[in-house]
């Protein structure tokens, strides 16, 4: 069983966490060196400056001349020590002894920690030694008089434990920001991950990850043809299904990144841009290649930013067409037959129970010769067995619907050489005595005559009917689809005879008769096993 995998909020907030500590650790180790020696700097100009300004003091100056001035030096340096919050001021003479001390019980003892001697030669330093008060950074200025003699020194502590602290509290700063930036990083983590998963509509990486693979797998398995634009009509997807159609038409090369114009002029998709309405069943031609297209626009939220379109090959499709409906006509002629089997069984039942064995006996007679010579007639002249047997079911549908229906065979129709050939004439005829019969439906004399000629080396269809006809404007639009006087969706039956005839190379044409009904004729290419002509 698989680990249970992070889910997106968790993985933020752990790399945001984890690049601020990583960056907070760096910071630290590339400015705490910084930092000290800032601190450092700090603090040693500090004592300076305070040992400096004691040293020109004329308090300082006068203390250090007359003894009856010293006692003004240890009150001035308290005083300095408490406004600048440093270790100690000491003011010595010349011989190192103490005029000033924070510690007043040490005023005239020896300056102790061994780092004066330099500053009773007249020079100004900074050093760090251990005295009375523990160990301090400490700063010495010498002080002259007014004849620029040399009368003394100050000498000005800062205790390194304050410079530590001070240390320790950029440390502790720089801790208080981390873990802020730590915190803000988290919730902004957080804040992030639900913005994005609202825009992900609630779905988590492995999650999106399954999708986009499911759907390639989907894209590339389908036989339809998919491509996709953007809403600058540039080519985004495509699916092999496309990709093998294209190349058939003549189209090379990866497609993906172009613009749709640019790669098949004639697709037609900006329209679905520009209007954001879906354009379903269009027929278009690539480059002689006819196919059906489906397109629609793809939304989000309520704005279009691309569209999609799906096509297939025409011809499948209305290979596809054909079988269904050569499929419907044989299971429609054979539910016929059983249904006019069914009646004649019921007849002959009557009889039996009437008693009536005469007349039973006549009936069977009267049906065996007219059922043995309508089959006698149609396979001693129709020779394929799929065409006779479908012309014998349709027979049977006409005596169902109470329709006059005849075949008339004016020479043999030998078995054609192709069973293609065999499926389009049924569909021809199928489509074409259907559309007879419901013609006649509504007619006082409900009569059908239809006529099978073969001329080498065509098959020659007549089918006539005594239905209502159509006017003169209704001829030109009879083929087209969808066209209709019986209603909606209806209208496609003739349409998929043009269809058939124009696939194998036809011919087909409307004559009106004076008073009612039509005769359509059909003339189709009809290859035979011998390739000879037919008997009559």
């Amino acid at each position: 069983m698989l680990r249970q995998k992070l889910k997106l909020h968790s993985i933020m907030t752990f790399l945001v966490c984890l690049v601020v500590l990583v960056s907070l650790l760096v910071t630290d180790l590339l400015i705490s060196t910084t930092i000290n020696d800032r601190v450092e700097e700090s603090l040693e100009e500090k004592a300076k400056v305070i040992s400096k300004t004691v040293a020109k003091s004329r308090i300082v100056k006068s203390g250090l001349q007359n003894e009856d001035y010293a006692e003004e030096i240890q009150e001035y340096s308290t005083d300095i020590r408490e406004a600048t919050n440093v270790l100690f001021i000491v003011v010595f003479d010349m011989n190192g002894i103490r005029k000033s001390h924070p510690n007043p019980e040490r005023i005239g003892e020896k300056f102790v920690g061994g780092d004066e001697k330099s500053v009773l030669e007249g020079k100004e330093y900074i050093s760090i030694s251990e005295g009375t008060l523990g160990k301090s950074l400490r700063a010495f200025a010498p002080v002259y008089d007014e004849n620029n003699k040399q009368i003394g020194a100050v000498a000005v502590g800062i205790s390194l434990e304050k410079v530590d602290e001070a240390i320790d509290l950029g440390h502790e700063n720089l801790i208080i920001g981390s873990f802020i930036g730590i915190l803000v990083g988290i919730i902004g983590a957080y804040v992030v991950a639900r913005y994005i998963k609202k825009i992900l509509f609630g779905l988590e990486p492995l999650a999106i990850a399954k999708i986009l693979e499911e759907r390639n797998t989907m894209l590339q398995s389908v036989h339809e043809g998919v491509i996709a634009v953007d809403q600058d009509s540039t080519i985004t997807l495509v699916n092999k299904s496309a990709i093998r159609m294209f190349k058939r038409a003549g189209l090379t090369g990866n497609p993906i990144g172009m613009r749709v114009d640019e790669f098949i002029p004639t697709f037609e998709i900006e329209s679905v841009l520009r209007t954001g309405q879906p354009e379903l069943d269009e027929e278009q031609s690539i480059n002689g290649i006819s196919i059906l297209v489906n397109r629609v626009p793809l939304i989000v939220n309520k704005q279009v930013v691309g569209a999609i379109s799906t096509f297939r090959d025409k011809t499948e499709m209305n290979q596809l067409a054909e079988q269904l409906t050569g499929v419907r006509t044989y299971a429609e002629a054979l539910r016929a037959q059983s249904h006019e089997f069914m009646n004649k069984l019921h007849v002959i039942l009557g009889m039996v129970r009437m008693g009536y064995k005469d007349e039973l006996t006549e009936f069977i007679h009267t049906l065996v010769d007219h059922r043995n010579h309508e089959v006698g007639h149609v396979t001693k002249n129709i020779k394929d067995p799929a065409l006779a047997g479908f012309i014998m079911g349709k027979l049977s549908y006409g005596r169902e619907e109470n329709v006059n229906l005849s075949i008339v065979t004016k020479s043999v129709i030998p078995e054609p050489k192709h069973s293609d050939t065999a499926h389009e004439v049924i569909t021809i005829l199928g489509n074409l005595i259907d559309n007879a019969i419901e013609a006649v439906a509504e007619s006082t004399n409900k009569d059908i005559e239809v006529i099978l000629n073969y001329s080498h080396p065509h098959l020659l269809i007549n089918v006539t009917d005594s239905g209502p006809g159509l006017s003169k404007e209704m001829v030109d639009h009879v083929f087209e689809k969808g066209f209709s006087t019986k209603g909606p969706n209806r209208g496609y039956g003739l349409y998929l005879v043009r269809k058939s005839i124009e696939k194998i190379g036809g011919d087909i044409s409307i004559r009106l008769k004076p008073a009612s009904g039509i005769s359509i004729y059909v003339e189709v290419p009809f290859e035979t096993q011998t390739g000879g002509e037919g008997d009559d």
